[in-house]
């Protein structure tokens, strides 16, 4: 990888679509201060109203995305997402309301688009993309924009693109930082010339763990669809080999530049993304095994049953925030934050340990968990068992066959 000091204009791509027909009468007047615009006019506007994108997800960033996609007059729009809008989504998932809570993301945001523009073709994927479905979907867009929430689908997406030769924009938001890039397969560098590797999944906390400024999402969200829009239409300067890095915190955009890897292989497959992918999704690894040092849900039941079953103790521990176990927690779990863990090590568990044999820590998705295990395993007696939650107690309310509600445990 090469990186440095963004330096000087670069010219403009040509054009990603051929113009579409003359505009209507009620076209011309809705998209009038896209006409008056120098270098985009009559002619861009014909072109996004030609274009197709597929839109990786419909969250934080896929909000704004879809939102402003559809705003400039794009022809047809498909937005691929498995989750479901959750309160805690509202903060910046500026698409879903309050009544959508429950409903699949695709469709609120379908709706949300269709009331924005009635004339929009919008196909609503409720599923992931993995590497069974990518291939075709790129092929059949002109352009991908991939705002996904997970290293394992960033890499799909880039994989996909270079496989498929399809132009990708990419972003992403994390605490008060975001970034944006755009990678097109023969003219510019991809993501593994910048990034050669895909990180380990618990590497970097999600938006659950870790947080996210709310309107950074619109900030980010907004400059990826500049960058559709700029490819579209073949104006302006894309951020083809440029990452654009900007800091809410300190009101700060930087710009670096990178170049294509030519020691890099180039990508012939999906095969390494299959694995991440299946990582993420909480299955078994290439060999079949699951971590030892990990519970599935339907595992961390089992486990449970069994242990119950025996008369042995077992300790499921809590690492997350105390605001956290306000909203719900798993029954019986024990609260001890990671902070905690992470400035006292064992001596944080040892008191409370009693009889106990066993001990299962988890949080929101498993991040903060996985550092807790990592952080107490140096320390532990070596007849202890000790487990993070995979998936933590998201993955426990959608799977666990409990009847109970998620009211919160003892502190």
């Amino acid at each position: 990888m090469t990186v440095h000091a963004a330096l000087g204009t670069r010219p403009a791509a040509p054009p990603l679509v051929e113009p579409g027909p003359a505009l209507a009468p009620h076209e011309i007047d809705r998209y009038a201060r896209h006409l008056s615009l120098p270098d985009f006019g009559e002619l861009g506007q014909r072109r996004l109203r030609n274009a197709s994108a597929l839109v990786v997800g419909a969250g934080g960033l896929g909000a704004p995305i879809l939102h402003y996609l559809a705003a400039a007059g794009i022809a047809q729009l498909t937005v691929i997402d498995d989750d479901v809008v959750e309160a805690s989504n509202l903060q910046r998932q500026v698409l879903h309301r309050d009544a959508d809570i429950g409903r699949p993301k695709v469709d609120s945001a379908r709706d949300a688009v269709r009331r924005l523009d009635p004339r929009i073709t919008v196909t609503a994927l409720n599923e992931r993309l993995t590497p069974d479905n990518a291939r075709e979907l790129f092929t059949r867009h002109d352009i991908v924009i991939d705002g996904a929430d997970n290293f394992a689908t960033r890499y799909l997406s880039n994989d996909a693109a270079e496989l498929t030769g399809t132009p990708l924009v990419w972003g992403t938001i994390f605490r008060f930082v975001g970034q944006v890039s755009v990678f097109w397969p023969g003219r510019g560098p991809m993501l593994r010339d910048l990034f050669p590797d895909i990180p380990d999944a618990d590497s970097v906390p999600d938006c659950a763990d870790g947080g996210v400024l709310g309107v950074l999402c619109g900030t980010i969200g907004s400059a990826m669809a500049t960058e559709a829009i700029k490819l579209i239409c073949g104006i302006g300067t894309p951020l083809l080999g440029r990452l654009l890095r900007y800091d809410a915190g300190e009101a700060e955009y930087s710009t670096l530049r990178f170049s294509v890897d030519e020691s890099r292989p180039a990508v012939t497959n999906l095969d390494e993304v299959t694995i991440a992918c299946a990582a993420v999704n909480g299955q078994a690894d290439a060999a079949g095994r699951t971590n030892a040092h990990e519970l599935d849900v339907a595992s961390f039941d089992a486990f449970r049953e069994a242990a119950s079953d025996a008369a042995e103790a077992l300790l499921v521990v809590d690492v997350r925030e105390g605001w956290e176990r306000e909203l719900d927690a798993i029954p019986d779990s024990i609260h001890i934050p990671l902070d905690r863990v992470q400035a006292e090590g064992w001596k944080a568990i040892a008191a409370i340990l009693g009889d106990a044999r066993h001990i299962v820590l988890y949080c929101t998705s498993g991040v903060r968990s996985a550092r807790a295990r990592d952080r107490l395993a140096d320390a532990a007696p070596a007849s202890i068992t000790l487990s993070s939650l995979a998936g933590g107690i998201n993955a426990w309310r959608l799977t666990s066959a409990s009847d109970a509600s998620c009211a919160p445990g003892r502190d």
